[in-house]
């Protein structure tokens, strides 16, 4: 008996779509409703980087996806500085990203070698290719913001 062909599409993109990092991880600044959301996105399991996206959120004032660009997976770390009241650097590499979540926008961002502000800690794939969160040694708590 021939197996219908019909079958065949999905089961090859369930065969590519396997292996890829599709994941994400928060930073809570005060409790639920004040957080930053880091997405990491593999669009197939070859390839060698991956889509970055963050969300700002302060609710209810305000909600807002960014996309960040593309990130190499390999030894990603994403680190998070805390750069004001309610602004927030994140740097990959030379790739520098900032954000205020007063009204959840993005800013200017600095040099990668200019950043400053308290390290919070950073994101990264652990080895299970789950994106976590790592809180910094010295970072205590979250800031309060104003």
């Amino acid at each position: 008996m021939r197996k219908p062909l019909f079958l065949l599409p999905p089961l090859l993109a369930s065969l590519l779509l396997a292996g890829c990092v599709n994941d994400s991880s928060s930073y809570q600044i005060e409790g639920n409703d004040h957080a930053l959301t880091v997405r990491v996105m593999q669009d197939y399991f070859w390839s060698k980087n991956a889509t970055l996206r963050l969300t700002a959120a302060r609710m209810p004032d305000c909600q807002r996806q960014m996309e960040l660009g593309e990130v190499s997976l390999s030894g990603l770390e994403i680190e998070l500085f805390a750069s004001g009241p309610n602004v927030y650097t994140l740097r990959s590499g030379e790739d520098v990203w900032q954000v205020e979540t007063q009204g959840c926008t993005e800013l200017e961002a600095p040099e990668a070698n200019a950043v400053t502000g308290q390290a919070l800690g950073s994101f990264h794939l652990d080895e299970h290719d789950k994106l976590v969160f790592e809180p910094a040694a010295d970072a205590g708590t979250a800031p309060a913001s104003e």
